[in-house]
């Protein structure tokens, strides 16, 4: 029978004490490998999943040292965030005891797998020494004006008692606990990703070959990138505008309602009857999966106020809609029910007209219609655009309404901004101040860690336990010297996990969040504390 502790455990002992696995700082660029695992959740102990991934690093990493490699396998701990909290209030027990105890569990696990880590670069999120440099990028992506605070509409789980970001809703309910999600509006901070939405589509070509077709494509429609035009409808009486975005522009002269997503913020300047408000409240407490359903009949409500067509001239009645998203395209959205069955159904539902504007390029429509024509055909009834083909119907009705000053062609994405604020206790503080004289002020880079505190009451309360903690929440303003106040929330855990691969490189750095010429391996610093990118003088071959 083989021996297994005897042997196994003398092996080990003799690999850490020979340091087998520690990556060299400074690797012959021509024989270095990285091998990057995702970090686990301390949440509880490793289980079967996590056995089967790091294997496979573990075979990877042995692998590129036979070879001659200088390998770098690093580990680590994504140690804040929901899943280690919500687990340690089940257990009654400290987020920081319950998971600094699960990762005392889990190395020993991983050290009787044998995993060729390099433990002198282990970096846990939920340290001081790594989540300044979390609270350093957000300072810098603020000062860039890529993170940014304003009201909004957001997805909030009534059981975890938090905003969770789009990304953390599955089939309208929460990533973690099930519960439906509804919408809440509330002031929350945000990272601007979609600023380089087009630049992530274009990066997609350099996977292709080396990541599989189906996982480029999720990104791809992840991001979902729409050519259309951008049509813009008047609300004169109150001097607004009302923007739809839509692919189907050959079908305008076929719109009979515009319908209104009930959390768009246009709403809120409007005269509305209490019918429509109770419509717009009970609304808000369906989730978006629900609310977008196929199989749910469609609707609404009349608003009593009327859109001006941009061609016509025409007085269109305007819905609130809860199959109107807020999140998708402008919220609002141009009804043409011969041309679209959602707004078909919706139509037949409220006596609304059906004018057929499109018609097949062999043929004619049946008329009254029993369902809509969605295909492709010839403008008619369109005015100076009948007769033209869709396809050059959508682009001329583009350029016209360019020429007018009320829309015109237009690329839009389906992903939307990072919200990264979190109403709970175990994560990242939020490094700013809010000042009521300055407003809100970031706290200098110098002060940086804003430590978590210890507190006793963690439980999730429908806002930031922080809030309660007199002796972080009161503070002074940076800029004016003033009583201020602390930004209650934490960042989300996704925050935490962006950047670790980059931190494994330089883990004990105190001065950076990591360094070393890019180029060579001269060790010139490549990021500061300041958040200027600088070098040092050194000479690079």
């Amino acid at each position: 029978m083989y021996p297994i502790h005897e042997i196994e455990d003398r092996w080990r002992k003799w690999w850490e004490t020979q340091g087998i696995y520690r990556t060299t700082d400074r690797p012959d660029p021509a024989r270095k490998f990285y091998v990057l695992e995702m970090f686990a959740y301390p949440s509880g102990d490793l289980h079967i999943g996590h056995l089967r991934n790091y294997v496979l690093g573990d075979v990877l990493t042995r692998y590129k040292m036979m070879q001659g490699y200088q390998v770098l396998h690093p580990v680590g701990w994504d140690a804040f965030g929901l899943p280690a909290e919500n687990a340690a209030i089940r257990h009654g027990i400290h987020p920081r005891d319950w998971t600094m105890k699960n990762i005392e569990i889990s190395r020993e696990s991983y050290r009787l797998m044998g995993i060729s880590y390099d433990w002198t670069r282990e970096v846990l999120t939920c340290e001081p020494e790594y989540y300044k440099w979390t609270q350093w990028i957000f300072l810098l992506l603020y000062k860039r004006g890529l993170a940014y605070r304003k009201p909004a509409y957001v997805n909030w789980c009534p059981r975890c008692q938090t905003v969770l970001a789009n990304e953390q809703v599955s089939d309208g309910k929460c990533w973690r606990c099930s519960s439906l999600v509804v919408k809440r509006k509330l002031t929350q901070w945000f990272f601007k990703i979609t600023a380089y939405a087009e630049r992530l589509l274009d990066d997609l070509k350099y996977l292709e070959g080396k990541w599989p077709d189906e996982v480029i494509n999720l990104q791809r429609n992840w991001l979902g990138k729409s050519e259309g035009v951008r049509i813009v409808f008047k609300l004169p009486e109150f001097d607004k505008q009302l923007p739809v975005f839509t692919t189907r522009a050959d079908t305008v002269f076929g719109v009979t309602f515009i319908a209104i997503a009930p959390e768009h913020e246009i709403l809120e300047g409007l005269p509305l009857s209490e019918e429509v408000h109770q419509y717009i409240e009970r609304s808000l407490r369906i989730s978006e999966i629900e609310r977008t359903s196929r199989e749910r009949e469609k609707t609404g409500v009349f608003t009593g106020l009327y859109a001006v067509h941009p061609f016509t001239g025409e007085r269109i009645p305007i819905y609130v809609c809860d199959y109107v998203l807020a999140t998708y395209g402008t919220g609002i959205v141009m009804g043409v029910p011969a041309h679209d069955q959602r707004d078909f159904e919706f139509a037949k539902k409220y006596g609304l007209p059906i004018k057929v504007v499109i018609k097949p390029v062999d043929g004619e429509l049946s008329e009254p219609l029993d369902k809509a024509y969605e295909e492709y055909g010839v403008m008619v009834e369109s005015d100076k655009f009948t007769g033209l083909t869709s396809e050059d119907g959508i682009w001329a009705v583009a350029d016209e309404l360019k020429v007018m000053g009320l829309g015109g062609g237009e690329v839009q994405f389906h992903l939307r901004d990072w919200l990264v604020s979190r109403q709970r206790y175990w994560g990242a503080p939020i490094p700013m101040v809010h000042c009521p004289r300055c407003g809100v002020v970031p706290v200098p880079e110098e002060e940086l860690p804003v430590k978590l505190p210890e507190v006793v009451d963690y439980a999730p309360k429908g806002k930031s336990p922080l809030e309660s903690v007199p002796e972080f929440i009161n503070t002074k303003c940076p800029q004016c010297g003033g009583d201020a106040k602390r930004d209650p929330d934490t960042m989300d855990t996704f925050v935490d996990s962006s950047w670790y691969q980059l931190r494994y490189t330089d883990p004990h750095n105190d001065n950076e969040i990591f360094g070393g010429c890019r180029r060579c391996t001269c060790g010139g610093a490549v990021s500061g504390a300041t958040g200027k990118r600088r070098y040092m003088e050194r000479t690079c071959s």
